[in-house]
């Protein structure tokens, strides 16, 4: 598999720099090298590419205001000399932020990520998760992590990102995305929402104490507006 690549930057040594290593990478293929994101906006336009290595701090626009008017299928790269954007980073759903000085490693690893990501789309073909899928793949600490769905125990959500909680792990899976998106990604015979703030995995429920669900020393609620499904799903399973 191929990719098309644009690079955006207004530092005329870093445009030739990423441009050298795109060339030099068998699965890119240089559509476009812009100085500016006004630049950009009109060449793209025209030459739409599936990945965009794209600088943060330009004159007139830059690179985090330019990303939110990118079309969704391209994905972005951010390059940068100034480590506190990582975090806006994510929330334009970057695939990587890298630190310059950039070395080719750096390049060839976060161009790989983005390899991996569209080898992934083509082969879901964008469908409906299925029942009988067996990982998802998230985005924590600038990785794309495989997560086995067998393995996690429940999922909770807060205000811009989610914690995954994975069986004998002891810190949760944090990623920078909606409890809404991930339920999107989850096979609804296995996963149940009961609660705005949480999913749980059906299969390891293992002990509910007054309307709560018990993961060890966690209790999850269970609003009223979901009590029903848990409900029918323990009533199926209870032996009287």
């Amino acid at each position: 598999m191929t990719l098309t690549c644009a690079i955006v930057d207004d530092e005329p040594l870093a445009l030739d720099l990423l441009e050298a290593y795109a060339e030099k990478t068998p699965f890119l293929t240089l559509k476009g090298k812009y100085a500016s994101a006004v630049e950009a906006m009109e060449g793209l336009q025209q030459t739409p590419v599936d990945l965009l290595f794209l600088d943060i701090q330009m004159p007139e626009l830059d690179g985090l205001e330019f990303a939110h008017m990118v079309k969704p299928r391209t994905r972005i790269i951010f390059t940068t000399a100034f480590g506190q954007y990582a975090l806006d980073s994510y929330r334009v759903n970057a695939l990587d932020y890298l630190l310059k000085p950039i070395s080719y490693k750096d390049f060839l690893e976060a161009g790989n990520k983005a390899l991996q990501w569209f080898e992934m789309k083509e082969a879901s073909g964008n469908r409906a998760p299925a029942e009988g899928d067996e990982y998802i793949y998230v985005k924590s600490d600038y990785k794309l992590m495989q997560i086995a769905l067998n393995d996690i125990l429940y999922i909770e959500g807060l205000k811009d990102y989610v914690k995954i909680y994975v069986e004998n792990e002891p810190r949760p899976v944090i990623s920078l995305m909606s409890l809404k998106s991930v339920e999107e990604h989850l096979p609804s015979g296995r996963f149940l929402r009961v609660h705005r703030s949480y999913i749980v995995q059906k299969s390891k429920i293992r002990l509910v104490d007054r309307g709560r669900i018990v993961f060890g020393k966690e209790y999850i609620p269970v609003s009223d507006s979901y009590k029903q499904p848990l409900q029918s799903y323990l009533n199926d399973k209870t032996i009287t």
